[in-house]
C-alpha cells in the first residue's frame, strides 16, 4: 500500500497543527519551510482540508490556519479515504468487466481486499491525537528545521 504525496503532505500539515500552542495560527508558507516541501501543493492541501472541515482558514492581515477540530476527533482512516484518489491496488480493482481474463476466478483479487480493508481498519484505530501524544518532541524538531532551512 502506497499513499499519494497529497495524503503524506495533508497528514503532515496537520501534524504541525496538533503541536502548536492553543490558539496559535500557522501559515502555509512556515508549515512549507519546515518540511521542505512546496508551498503551491500545500496551498491545495489545506483548501481541501479546510473544505473537510478539519482546518479553518482566517483571512486577514493576522489570518493563517489551526485546526477546526481537536486532534482527538481527527481519524486517520477518514482522512486517509478523503485524500487518496482511489485505492487501486491491481488492475481488476476498476471495476471494469473483463479487465482482466482470470477476475471471475482469481484469488489474489480477494487477498488484496482483505489485506485493503485491514490496511484501513488500522488507520481508523487511531486519531491524530495518537501521532502526536507529546508534542514537544515534534516542537524540537519543528524548530530545528527552521532554522537549518534559514542558514
Amino acid at each position: 500500500m502506497r499513499l499519494t504525496n497529497y495524503t503524506d503532505y495533508s497528514l503532515r500539515v496537520l501534524i504541525y497543527l496538533a503541536t502548536l500552542e492553543p490558539g496559535k495560527l500557522s501559515n502555509i508558507k512556515e508549515i512549507a519551510e519546515v518540511y521542505r516541501i512546496s508551498k503551491n501543493h500545500l496551498m491545495k492541501v489545506t483548501h481541501e482540508l479546510g473544505k473537510m472541515g478539519v482546518i479553518e482558514t482566517i483571512r486577514g492581515r493576522n489570518g493563517g490556519i489551526r485546526l477546526a477540530l481537536s486532534p482527538e476527533k481527527i481519524n486517520i482512516g477518514s482522512i486517509v479515504r478523503k485524500t487518496e484518489e482511489d485505492f487501486q491496488l491491481v488492475e481488476c480493482f476498476d471495476g471494469k468487466p473483463g479487465s482482466c481474463i482470470i477476475s471471475p476466478v482469481c484469488g489474489l483479487k480477494h487477498l488484496l481486499g482483505k489485506a485493503l480493508a485491514a490496511y484501513l481498519n488500522v488507520l481508523d484505530q487511531y486519531t491524530l491525537a495518537d501521532i502526536v501524544h507529546d508534542p514537544t518532541h515534534y516542537r524540537k524538531l519543528f524548530q530545528f528545521n527552521e532554522d537549518d532551512s534559514k542558514v
